[in-house]
């Protein structure tokens, strides 16, 4: 276990990896953390839903039974398409049917919208399956970084069990084949406005197509949402409600509300006003006009909201994102919390968007079309840049104030200051932190590129570098590496050497952490030229030590130790102490490899020395764990457990389970060493519950030497 390895090249050292917790009996009563929960992703299930009767005969006809046949035919048919017009309920029965029958899915629910559809991105499959595997919970570091690696793993993940999928929102079949499963008990249920005819003819998908509502059902909605004696009053009128309504559900409930909200008006009332609106838009008509069906209705209610209230709602639809947070949507229309969050529940209130959970909205993808067109005709180009500035910066703001939180020793840089109103707040522990990127991943992704692309340059280059620690941590590497590649080309756009060489170091790490060394290495070099250019010696410095990484695991000693040492020149010139206790730290590796003992503990011992004395605890573990090593080589034996012990208390208290299973197997070999077959196997047993379920290819040693010391192995 003498070459176990596990660095990062820059920032990602200095805090706890918050990946899932795995592992049985552990040493010292380090209590074994509880099974994971099965994931229940399924959005809240839609109230007032029309009956939808035969399509929900249809899902149950080929709901799985137990020996994975369908209920009816006896085929094994695990596909389920729901095709249809925006607006039409694809999604509410969807969800509805899924909510009915997910106790028989005793192994999980999974839920992903694709946004096909709509103003932003659409998802791409590859993070679709990156998210799908993390709720199955599979270790974030055993997740491929193709696409198609990633889909076999899926695939063998669901191999026996029992999950039901529901993908929303799909455009094409490419989009989703990925995500099918091929295990009979599971089953997926897909949403989309395309009749995905390559479904049914591959995977024998069953589709089902729905249509508008029939007039009767229309009217069936409107009396169980505005009473039953205002329709059966005015029969005639709620009938024309509907089919100005074209029988959608959406913009029925949105109508129902402003009727429900108006008990003295008479529905003939709400009949002429819709017409005369319809009149008034007749002239906006266009051909392949998606809104064309529902503008009257969005319009009508969009026209009775005070004007507080229309404006906040037109400006929401300038947000990239799928979903938009309390504090983020307060940011976009410059307004308080409180009024922000009075502002959404309205909005909630009248159908015009949606609390799918708790402290997140979203707008259908047809009411932020129509949001999108208002802001674009009610709000000056300047009016809509300053809104998008507002919501850029709070997201600058607080990904900075995650990153002092998570990375108090990573890459600073200026930010453009935070107006007053737009609401900042600091995250009081690393897991908060750690919690509200993983709330906002998507959302940041997609304000990335909107900056790049509507020329806020500054913005798309600064919050990849803000961000970058959060994507190392949780192993998005293609994610990572995509964001530093924009914000590349945005820095150079921007005319910014300091932005050239932030990202150029960043894509160093991303593409040695995918083993792609030869790129990591030009873009290693790249960062030294520009951040010379620049002085930016922590960028200098951790550029060199990356190119000296990628030598050493080359087996370019030399090279590296060269490389190394110019690293701990800058950081020792400019008073980088943690990045000169790195560099010590890995030439005492180089040392170490080399057979050079005395020198190799002297380095790593006044590293630990240099980290200790600015409390940067994880990296005083990363630094005493191989000074363990190199004790246990030099035949001290007293010392290396010692220094192993101290590794090991601080790797568990940061949650790093990769480390601490490493660790305990150093120590089963210094236990070895001094004739303690006891102590010996308690560790080593530790160390493989730990590293096996990860993946870790030093898992395969500790076995060997379980098995050549004849102690089983537990399975």
């Amino acid at each position: 276990m003498h070459t176990a390895r596990n660095e990062s090249s820059g920032d990602a050292e200095a805090v706890v990896q918050a990946g899932t917790v795995y592992g049985g009996v552990n040493l010292l009563g380090h209590a074994a953390p509880p099974p994971s929960p099965p994931p229940r992703q399924l959005p809240i299930d839609p109230t007032r839903f029309v009956n939808r009767e035969q399509t929900l005969n249809r899902l149950d006809e080929a709901l799985p039974t137990v020996d994975g046949t369908t209920a009816t035919s006896g085929s094994a048919m695990t596909v389920a398409a729901i095709a249809g017009a925006p607006g039409v309920g694809k999604t509410a029965l969807a969800v509805h049917w899924a909510h009915r029958v997910r106790q028989w899915f005793a192994d999980g629910d999974l839920y992903i919208d694709m946004r096909g559809y709509g103003p932003g991105p659409a998802l791409d499959v590859g993070q679709a399956l990156d998210a799908f595997l993390r709720a199955l919970h599979v270790p974030a570091e055993q997740i491929p970084t193709d696409t198609e690696g990633r889909a076999t793993l899926y695939r063998s993940v669901l191999a026996g069990k029992r999950v039901l999928i529901v993908v929303d929102n799909v455009s094409t079949v490419g989009q989703v084949r990925p995500l099918l499963p091929a295990t009979p008990t599971c089953m997926a249920i897909i949403t989309s406005r395309s009749r995905l005819s390559g479904l049914v003819a591959r995977e024998g998908a069953s589709r089902m197509t729905l249509d508008v509502l029939s007039p009767e059902e229309a009217i069936a909605l409107l009396r169980d949402s505005i009473g039953g004696d205002r329709v059966s009053t005015e029969p005639g009128a709620a009938a024309e409600l509907a089919r100005r309504c074209a029988y959608l559900p959406l913009a029925l409930r949105i109508i129902a509300e402003r009727i429900a909200n108006a008990p003295y008006a008479t529905l003939a009332e709400f009949v002429t006003d819709l017409a005369l609106v319809d009149q008034q838009l007749d002239a906006l008509t266009v051909d392949d006009d998606e809104l064309s069906d529902v503008r009257t209705v969005f319009s009508w209610s969009y026209r009775a909201l005070p004007e507080e209230r229309a404006r906040f709602f037109r400006l929401l639809g300038l947000h990239a994102g799928s979903d938009i947070s309390i504090a983020a949507a307060a940011a976009i229309a410059g307004v308080s919390l409180p009024q922000a969050r009075s502002l959404l529940d309205q909005l909630t209130a009248a159908h015009l968007i949606q609390n799918p959970a708790r402290h997140r909205f979203l707008l259908h993808d047809l009411l932020r079309a129509y949001a999108l067109e208002r802001a674009q005709a009610e709000e000056s180009p300047e009016q809509q840049h300053r809104a998008r500035r507002r919501l850029y910066t709070w997201y600058l703001w607080t990904a900075e104030e995650g990153r002092k939180v998570i990375l108090p020793y990573s890459h600073a840089i200026a930010l453009p200051p935070a107006e007053p109103d737009i609401p900042v707040t600091s995250p009081g522990t690393v897991a908060e932190a750690m919690a509200w990127f993983e709330r906002e991943r998507l959302n940041i992704l997609d304000a990335i590129r909107q900056a790049d692309e509507l020329g806020d340059h500054d913005v798309a280059w600064q919050l990849p570098v803000v961000s970058d620690g959060f994507f190392e941590l949780k192993s998005y590497w293609a994610d990572w590496r995509d964001v530093h590649l924009i914000g590349l080309r945005a820095a150079r756009s921007a005319a910014s050497r300091l932005g050239e060489a932030a990202n150029l170091r960043c894509l160093g790490d991303a593409y040695w952490r995918m083993e792609q060394r030869d790129t990591a290495l030009d873009y290693y070099r790249q960062g030294v030229n520009a951040s010379r250019d620049v002085d930016d010696h922590w960028v200098e410095g951790f550029c060199l030590r990356g190119q000296g990484l990628i030598h050493e695991e080359s087996g370019n000693i030399e090279e590296a130790i060269d490389l190394y040492g110019q690293a701990r020149e800058v950081f020792r010139n400019y008073a980088i102490t943690r990045g000169e206790g790195m560099s010590l730290l890995s030439l005492g590796n180089c040392h170490r490899v080399r057979g050079h003992l005395d020198n190799a503990i002297a380095h790593y011992q006044e590293a630990v020395s240099i980290l200790d004395s600015i409390n940067d605890q994880w990296s005083v573990a990363w630094a005493s764990y191989p000074l363990g090593l190199a004790y246990q080589q030099a035949g001290q034996t007293d010392e290396a457990l010692q220094q192993h012990e101290r590794a090991l208390t601080l790797f568990r208290r940061f949650d790093d389970r990769r480390s601490e299973g490493l660790t305990l197997a150093a120590l089963g070999d210094t236990f070895h060493a001094i004739d303690r077959p006891d102590d010996a196997q308690r560790c080593w047993q530790q160390a493989l519950q730990i590293l096996a379920p990860l993946g870790d290819p030093h898992a395969g040693t500790v076995k060997r030497l379980i098995t050549q010391s004849n102690i089983p192995t537990n399975g």
